[in-house]
């Protein structure tokens, strides 16, 4: 998954790297803020101060999906969960496990955490935002907080959807988890689910693409095809780890 890391610092005792892929993702975003968001939601605004937003907004959703993965890594270590580091990529962040949830009640718990995190930090941000002077060219601030809070909406939105491993995925697995006191049908299925989003992703890259939107549909396309990996290595390393259960026969 990874290229190499930077380490950057530790928070609450966890390791925080940058993969190398991850400048990529940082160019494209601050690009797509300067040149593409800031300059409709604020009129007048000129290139150099939207440049500067776009730097400056960047910088918050990067710190958003670390503070995401942050409350991943916390519950996780209150189940005694090993968590090696959190490591931000290219598609985002992963706080990066060294061992599988002991039973569905922690991998819901932990499951969860990034989501409320980030729909917490929506909520501040939009607080934050109604505090300062209304967006303007003069005083543009509060458009960078306005982008965070939906930025983390659509963050924990996207993540809650039930594909493995996204954290909706997770979710599905520890309902399916308790339900069937059966872990490795429980990774099976979510997986599933994981391998089905991935290529509706991939369709729908292509999709756009040949209506002749090509970065957007080859970003999606990428991101379909991470999807399926990432599904298909978190089935094989979960089962992996917990060994292949037996049942007895009915």
């Amino acid at each position: 998954m990874f290229f190499g890391k930077i380490g950057l610092f530790s928070i609450l005792g966890f390791r925080v790297s940058l993969d190398l892929s991850w400048f990529f993702l940082a160019v494209l975003i601050v690009w797509s803020l300067a040149e593409g968001y800031f300059p409709v939601v604020i009129d007048g605004l000129s290139p150099g101060a939207a440049w500067i937003l776009g730097i400056v907004g960047a910088l918050g959703l990067f710190l958003s999906i670390i503070l995401h993965e942050v409350a991943h890594a916390v519950v996780a270590r209150h189940f005694d969960i090993r968590i090696s580091g959190i490591t931000l990529f290219i598609f985002g962040g992963v706080a990066e496990m060294e061992n599988e949830p002991p039973n569905a009640r922690s991998e819901l718990l932990m499951a969860i955490a990034g989501p409320l995190a980030s729909y917490g930090l929506a909520l501040l941000f939009q607080g934050i935002a109604l505090m300062l002077p209304p967006v303007s060219a003069a005083a543009p601030l509060a458009a960078v907080f306005l982008y965070l809070a939906l930025i983390n909406v659509i963050l924990a939105t996207f993540n809650l959807i039930p594909a493995f491993p996204l954290d909706g995925g997770r979710v599905l697995r520890a309902a399916i988890w308790w339900w069937s006191d059966d872990p490795d049908k429980a990774t099976r299925i979510a997986a599933g689910s994981g391998r089905l989003l991935g290529a509706a992703l991939m369709i729908l890259g292509v999709v756009s693409v040949v209506s002749g939107n090509f970065v957007a549909g080859m970003w999606q396309a990428l991101i379909g095809l991470f999807v399926i990996n990432a599904a298909r290595v978190s089935e094989f390393r979960s089962i992996l780890k917990n060994g292949p259960r037996r049942h007895p026969p009915a």
